[in-house]
C-alpha cells in the first residue's frame, strides 16, 4: 500500500489534486480538518486568524510534525485496505516522521503555482476564502514557520498548477501512471 501526500502553498491546487487521487481509488485525509475539528471543540469562529492560532498551539504541545502525529492512527488503519493521499503536508518534521514509517511505499507531491494564481484562487473559493493580504501572512508565516520548503524541495514529482483544471488533472494523472 502506498501513502502519497501532496505538498504546496495554500492555493496551489493541493486538494483538487488529492481530490484526483481519491476518484482513482485511493482514500483522502486532510490534515487541516484537525485544525478545523480543534476550532469547533473551542467553540471559535472558522477563520484565518483561528486557524493559525490553533495551529501554532497544536504544534506546541505535539512538536512540529504534530498534523502527521495526529493522524498516524488513521493512516495505519486505512492502509490495511487501501493506498493513502494526504491533502496537505505542512512541515519538514512531517515529512521525516512519514517518510521513516512508511520508507518506500511514501511519496511526496508538491503542487505549485505562482503566488499571484494562488491569492486569486484563495480570494474566490467558496470554502474559507482569504483576502489577499491574508494569504500574504499565510505565505509568510508557512515558510518562516512550519519548515514547508523542505519537502516542497525533496518532493518525489512537482505538478505545475498555473493553468486550468483540465491541465492540473491531466499532470496529476501522469503522476498516477508514474505510481502504478
Amino acid at each position: 500500500m502506498k501513502v502519497v501526500s501532496i505538498v504546496g502553498m495554500a492555493g496551489s491546487g493541493k486538494s483538487e489534486v488529492a481530490k484526483i487521487f481519491e476518484r482513482n481509488g485511493f482514500k483522502r485525509i486532510r490534515f487541516g480538518d484537525i485544525t478545523d475539528e480543534e476550532i469547533r471543540k473551542r467553540g471559535l469562529e472558522l477563520n484565518e486568524k483561528n486557524e493559525r492560532y490553533v495551529r501554532q498551539q497544536l504544534r506546541k504541545e505535539h512538536g512540529m510534525s504534530a498534523y502527521a502525529k495526529l493522524n498516524l492512527p488513521r493512516i495505519d488503519a486505512l492502509l490495511e485496505s487501501l493506498d493513502v493521499v494526504i491533502d496537505g503536508l505542512y512541515s519538514w518534521e512531517e515529512y521525516t516522521l512519514l517518510k521513516s514509517r512508511y520508507g518506500d511505499d511514501f511519496y511526496v507531491i508538491a503542487v505549485w503555482a505562482s503566488p499571484e494564481v494562488r491569492h486569486e484562487r484563495l480570494a474566490k473559493r467558496a470554502s474559507r476564502p482569504l483576502a489577499v493580504e491574508e494569504a500574504v501572512s499565510r505565505d509568510i508565516a508557512e515558510v518562516e514557520n512550519t519548515n514547508k520548503g523542505g519537502p516542497i524541495a525533496m518532493a518525489d514529482f512537482t505538478i505545475i498548477s498555473e493553468s486550468s483544471l483540465e491541465d492540473l488533472e491531466r499532470e496529476t494523472e501522469r503522476v498516477l501512471s508514474a505510481l502504478k
